[in-house]
C-alpha cells in the first residue's frame, strides 16, 4: 500500500497531515507527502508519478467539497480512477455524504483517532465504535 498525503488549496496548516503520515509510516505503509498549497492537478500528477494506491487529502480550509471534486475529476481525465481518494480534516457531518457521492472512498473528520485511520489502511486499527470490535 502506498499513500500520497496532500494539502491542496491555500490551507497552510500541516501538523495533522504530518502526524497522520508518520503514524502510517510507523505502521509500515509507504507514504509520500506533497507539502503545502498544491493544486488538485499537481496532487493528481504526483500521485500518478509515484504510482500510489490512495490519495489522502488533508483539508482544514472548508474547501473540501470543491477540492475533492477537482481531484476526482483530474483522476478521471488522466484515466487514473483506480487511485482511491480519502479526505480528512475539518469536515462537517453534513458534508460527509456529499463527499461520498462525489466518489471519496473514506472521510476522516477532525478528531478521528489515529488507530482508526491507520487501521483503515492496514486492517489493524481500533474501530471508533466499541460495538464494531466484536464483529468479524
Amino acid at each position: 500500500m502506498k499513500i500520497l498525503v496532500a494539502k491542496p488549496g491555500l490551507d497552510g496548516h500541516d501538523r495533522g497531515a504530518k502526524v497522520v503520515a508518520q503514524a502510517l509510516r510507523d505502521a509500515g505503509v509507504e507514504v509520500v507527502y506533497t507539502g503545502l498549497k498544491r493544486t488538485p492537478e499537481e496532487v493528481v500528477q504526483e500521485a500518478i508519478e509515484e504510482d500510489v494506491d490512495v490519495i489522502g487529502l488533508s483539508i482544514l480550509s472548508g474547501a473540501h467539497v470543491p477540492l475533492a471534486r477537482r481531484v476526482l475529476e483530474a483522476l478521471r481525465r488522466e484515466g487514473a480512477t483506480e487511485i482511491e481518494v480519502v479526505v480528512g480534516g475539518t469536515i462537517p457531518p453534513r458534508d460527509v455524504e456529499e463527499l461520498r457521492r462525489l466518489g471519496v472512498a473514506r472521510v476522516f473528520p477532525m478528531g478521528t483517532p489515529l488507530p482508526e485511520i491507520v487501521g483503515a489502511f492496514t486492517g489493524r486499527g481500533e474501530p471508533s465504535d466499541p460495538r464494531e470490535a466484536s464483529r468479524p
